[in-house]
């Protein structure tokens, strides 16, 4: 939850957006320019398998409408995402974090693991490379035009 600022500010708990594609990534992280900035803020791609299941609440069809809510709690304003997902964590005390829909590329499969996860999460990814790796390039080049995003 940010400050009375709008800023970033240290939170209890912890969270980590992630996606089982690329393509999913890129267009959540660079949606607001619709350009992947290999550059600007020095963005990394991180490649990585869970060590163990998680368990995640799937927001996808109908759960959504079950608890009074629509599928807006992940495709619409952050503000209430965020505030959907506390009140998920408190009301489910087993879940690990969320499935969802990405607000971009089509509805995607997205996954928020919370700090109930990070058991699961490998000290050590299977990938980690800064977007301005030239070894990335070619991958990129092709996302953007799947996309339609332009790469700088």
């Amino acid at each position: 939850m940010p400050d009375a600022r709008n800023l970033p500010k240290e939170q209890i708990r912890a969270v980590l957006y992630c996606a089982p594609d690329v393509d999913t990534c890129a267009a959540e992280v660079f949606q607001s320019t619709r350009r992947i900035d290999r550059i600007r803020n020095a963005p990394r791609l991180v490649v990585f398998a869970l060590r163990e299941p998680v368990t995640l609440l799937d927001l996808r069809g109908a759960f959504a409408t079950t608890i009074g809510a629509s599928t807006a709690i992940h495709s619409g304003p952050r503000a209430r995402a965020r505030a959907w997902a506390r009140e998920l964590y408190d009301a489910y005390p087993d879940i690990q974090g969320l499935y969802y829909g990405a607000s971009m590329n089509g509805h995607a499969p997205a996954i928020v693991l919370n700090d109930r996860a990070q058991r699961a999460v490998p000290g050590q990814p299977q990938l980690h490379r800064a977007l301005n790796d030239d070894m990335l390039v070619e991958i990129l080049k092709r996302i953007a035009v799947r996309l339609s995003y332009g790469l700088r």
